[in-house]
């Protein structure tokens, strides 16, 4: 099966191809090829910021977070959480059964449960960072004319798209329309369910009055009260900050 990718500069441990083999057996076509050129997008989004392999970050550390980081969308990951706590959880168990030291695990741990959140993940160690750069090079969040000239065209041409990005939206709606805990209001997930099915919201008082706290009883926003805002600036804003 690896020999398909044989002219992909894919790490070859033991490990590294374990999870490769368990990534293709398990994920969706579209969302698996998508986790190789999360891999080969991050080194080379790294490269360009002058990070090497085996220099600056642990390669094998950076193929198992991208290789794994979308294994919450798997009928095995589908668990009670987002998917990318699914996805972080299943790994490291994936990885602590075949024997990877505690402090490894932990890093790819970290890799795919910040995915999501590009402005932490970006401030971590390469091997974190690369992950969530990958991915987002992939799906455009990031401009992929960043990626050196030619990369994008010679690595689809092994690893189709396959529609990756209506793939991995429709997966991530299914499984929360299944188990809408796993969309809480304002994450990833719970947006891409309220653009699907146009829920709304709550506001921030709703949340609070559905708590039982009712902080909002007998409130009067003392500081906006004294401050009226003046036009093109908002309440209390001195004339001559930038």
């Amino acid at each position: 099966m690896t020999d398909a990718y044989e002219e992909l500069p894919l790490p070859r441990t033991e490990l590294a191809l374990e999870a490769l083999r368990h990534a293709k057996r398990t994920e969706h076509p579209a969302i698996f090829n998508h986790s190789l050129r999360t891999y080969l997008h991050g080194r080379a989004s790294g490269e360009r910021r002058g990070l090497l392999p085996g220099r600056d970050y642990d390669d094998e550390l950076l193929f198992l977070g991208c290789v794994l980081h979308d294994a919450g969308l798997t009928p095995e990951g589908d668990g009670d959480q987002s998917f990318d706590l699914d996805g972080a959880d299943l790994a490291a168990r994936f990885l602590t059964e075949r024997g990877m030291p505690a402090d490894r695990v932990e890093i790819v741990w970290d890799a795919i449960a910040l995915h999501l959140h590009h402005d932490l993940a970006m401030r971590k160690r390469p091997e974190i960072a690369l992950v969530t750069a990958g991915a987002a090079l992939d799906l455009g969040l990031d401009d992929p004319h960043a990626l050196p000239p030619g990369h994008a065209d010679r690595v689809h041409a092994v690893l189709p798209r396959l529609h990756a990005a209506a793939v991995l939206h429709d997966t991530v709606v299914g499984q929360a329309l299944a188990k809408p805990h796993k969309a809480p209001p304002f994450s990833l997930p719970g947006e891409l369910v309220r653009r699907t099915t146009g829920a709304a919201w709550p506001t921030w008082e709703e949340l609070d009055r559905a708590a039982g706290w009712n902080d909002y009883d007998g409130y009067r926003p003392e500081s906006r009260a004294r401050t009226p805002a003046r036009s093109g600036l908002p309440a209390g804003r001195p004339d001559d900050l930038p």
